[in-house]
């Protein structure tokens, strides 16, 4: 298994010292629980927008949506997570992530805030931290108040999920 420090150390966000030791990050809901991620890998947050079912798609993709003349993914992070399916509200958004060279998007519960935290708060992921496989975890960042699951994309979105991803873009073409 990767340490954390490694994958941790994906998530840099700046080149000086100081920078480097902070992490910036985008916080979102999902279910019960808060995650983060870079937030240099979000290309764009968008209220929850209608999808194109795509027919016989794998069951993670929720659909297709077309942003600004493009056709762009969907996953469910519910149906990732394997947690129980939740109504979508007012606060649902659609997090638009590059993960190994692919756009898709993602639907959240509701997003939070963009954070800055230190580097030295975030440890290894403990086997239990929460419901999600621990293989998705970059670290947990333990905050005055909380714990922030900070989830790494490139596992979250495995090679089989960016496939199904582009059967579903391929049938929608």
């Amino acid at each position: 298994m990767e340490s954390a420090s490694a994958t941790l150390d994906q998530l840099t966000t700046g080149d000086t010292g100081a920078e480097r030791d902070q992490l910036q990050l985008v916080t979102f809901e999902v279910g019960k629980e808060e995650f983060a991620i870079d937030i240099l890998s979000v290309q764009e947050i968008n209220r929850m927008m209608d999808l194109t079912r795509v027919p016989q798609s794998p069951p993670e993709v929720e659909g297709v949506i077309n942003l600004r003349g493009r056709i762009i993914p969907v996953i469910d992070l519910r149906k990732r997570f394997n947690m129980d399916r939740g109504e979508r509200d007012q606060h649902s958004r659609i997090v638009v992530v590059e993960v190994k060279g692919r756009v898709l998007g993602f639907i959240v519960d509701r997003v939070h805030e963009v954070l800055r935290i230190d580097r030295k708060i975030v440890d290894a992921p403990p086997s239990m931290v929460s419901s999600v496989d621990s293989d998705f975890i970059a670290g947990v960042g333990k905050l005055p108040d909380r714990l922030l699951i900070l989830l790494d994309l490139d596992k979250l979105f495995a090679s089989e999920v960016l496939g199904a991803a582009d059967i579903a873009m391929q049938r929608a073409s």
